[in-house]
């Protein structure tokens, strides 16, 4: 069997990026090419923002947290392989990232003041685009480290492509918003009895107080202070992931499934990443209805009249997904020329261990192919 382009590209590249809907397998994908960089020699690691225990049942762990643990050689015992490289796992925790990056960064005398602020706790769990920001900024933290040969990165589930690339512009934006620095600005000076009195000053901070109460204020006020200091070390470091991105060591695979929404959404995304100079690696068809064998209507002629009616009905459906798929796939290669396009089928079961994980990865790099 010929080599996939993600053949290629994990033995080359030293971070390979799972972007794409939610619910397309990004998870299985990310999992599936860390496990074959291992086997094949490469340290691996596997970062994903799933909170769900299905990568770390793939791998034969109980389960993930925001620190990497190594896969036991023992979970490729069922595959009759040998790792030649360990492969690490973990699952992104936003909050804990969030103030390990604070503990980090901040000066001492306000570490303690922003972790326990309301509006840098909405930041950390809930903000839009905080969860993009922060599993770029992970992901930055441990290519710097230069511990593994391979990072994996499974992304937020994102419809839209630019909810993913600007998410570190939104928080920036946020943090280093000159008008509410402005507009608070004699809260910064005069604390409470100053935003009191600011407050009745204009009809924007009046109506704001409506809703959120001074109290509120206070805290946002108090925050921005705090956080002042660090704003240009948040512009390095989205610099930084910037250049992460575009840099030619790192590539995007873009993981769709043959749901015509799907698919366009993965077409707008392609677009985008060109756009912005990243490196598409491939374009992954996830959960593909394959065209039934001609073996299959053999042995229905096969059946009693009755049994063989169903059968082939059976078998004249499945021919329609398949068509159905083989149709939007076209249109995909189409509209993404010169990008790879790799198919996977749909397994009769979901991918929850690592025979599974290992099967979908046959597909990812040209082991297996569909028809």
């Amino acid at each position: 069997m010929s080599k996939t382009a993600l053949a290629s590209a994990l033995s080359g590249k030293r971070v390979l990026i799972c972007v794409g809907s939610g619910g397309v397998g990004k998870t299985t994908a990310a999992a599936a090419l860390g496990l074959r960089a291992s086997v094949d020699g490469r340290t691996s690691l596997v970062c994903t923002i799933d909170p769900a225990k299905r990568l770390a049942n793939s791998l034969g762990l109980t389960g993930l947290g925001n620190t990497e643990t190594q896969v036991p050689a023992t979970a490729l015992e069922p595959l009759g392989i040998q790792a030649r490289a360990p492969l690490y796992a973990m699952m992104l925790d936003m909050k804990q990232t969030w103030d390990d990056l604070i503990t980090r960064v901040a000066p001492p005398d306000q570490r303690e003041r922003i972790l326990s602020n309301r509006f840098y706790q909405s930041l950390s769990t809930a903000l839009a685009g905080s969860q993009e920001y922060i599993s770029m900024e992970k992901l930055w933290e441990l290519r710097r480290r230069d511990a593994h040969d391979l990072i994996v990165l499974d992304t937020p589930p994102t419809a839209h492509a630019l909810d993913f690339l600007d998410a570190p512009n939104r928080v920036l934006d946020f943090l280093d918003n000159e008008a509410a620095k402005w507009l608070l600005a004699p809260a910064l000076k005069a604390g409470k009895l100053g935003l009191s009195l600011f407050n009745r000053s204009g009809y924007v901070l009046r109506a704001l107080a409506k809703f959120t109460g001074t109290e509120m204020l206070q805290e946002l006020s108090n925050f921005m202070l705090s956080i002042s200091s660090m704003n240009e070390g948040f512009r390095e470091r989205a610099r930084g992931v910037r250049q992460l991105m575009e840099d030619p060591s790192t590539g995007f695979v873009l993981v769709t499934s043959p749901h015509p929404e799907r698919m366009d959404e993965a077409i707008h995304f392609h677009s985008v990443l060109k756009q912005h100079r990243m490196e598409v690696v491939s374009l992954v068809v996830n959960r593909v209805h394959p065209m039934p064998a001609e073996a299959l209507w053999t042995d229905a002629a096969t059946l009693t009249p009755t049994r063989r009616a169903k059968v082939e009905e059976t078998l004249r459906e499945l021919q329609v997904l398949a068509e159905q798929d083989a149709a939007g796939i076209s249109q995909l290669q189409a509209a993404c020329p010169g990008v790879p396009i790799i198919q996977v089928p749909r397994f009769d079961l979901d991918v929850h261990d690592i025979t599974a994980l290992w099967r979908t990865g046959r597909y990812l790099l040209g082991d297996d192919t569909l028809g």
